[in-house]
């Protein structure tokens, strides 16, 4: 279901995936199955969305960002994909990020560029993520910490 106020320029998104109004899906996106991608989102052209992702109000996906399958991101996630960022740069460098299978952020945090998210790992709301998170870890803070190793 792709909603007749979404900007949906992407034709390759799956029938089973949910777009809701206000999104605006760039061509080149990919997004898997099952999908629920919530309002006011939008997703860039070399953005990737594994399978039953859920993206909800907010958030922007911005090139080089890939979401394996089962991820959450909570509302108002900021993504950023440039270390240095400045207006009308012409040599800035797009920095990767992947958030890996069944990993979780919460509401407002903030991922810096370049990072990987582990498996199941879960980031709490709010938090500013600053290095790598392992695998099924529960990282929260500003600068995001480990605070269990183990998700529950």
């Amino acid at each position: 279901m792709i909603h007749p106020l979404a900007d949906c320029q992407c034709p390759n998104i799956p029938e089973s995936t949910r777009v809701w109004q206000f999104c605006v899906i760039l061509p080149g996106a990919q997004i898997g199955e099952e999908c629920n991608i919530c309002s006011h989102c939008l997703v860039e052209n070399q953005a990737v969305i594994g399978n039953s992702c859920t993206i909800k109000s907010g958030v922007q996906i911005w090139d080089g960002i890939e979401l394996e399958d089962e991820v959450f991101v909570g509302a108002n996630v900021s993504f950023t994909n440039d270390k240095y960022p400045h207006s009308h740069c012409k040599e800035w460098k797009l920095l990767k990020t992947k958030v890996c299978k069944g990993a979780t952020i919460g509401a407002g945090s903030t991922i810096l560029p370049g990072l990987t998210i582990g498996e199941g790992a879960m980031i709490g709301a709010g938090s500013v993520v600053t290095k790598n998170v392992p695998d099924g870890e529960l990282w929260v803070g500003n600068p995001a910490r480990c605070i269990s190793k183990t998700v529950k």
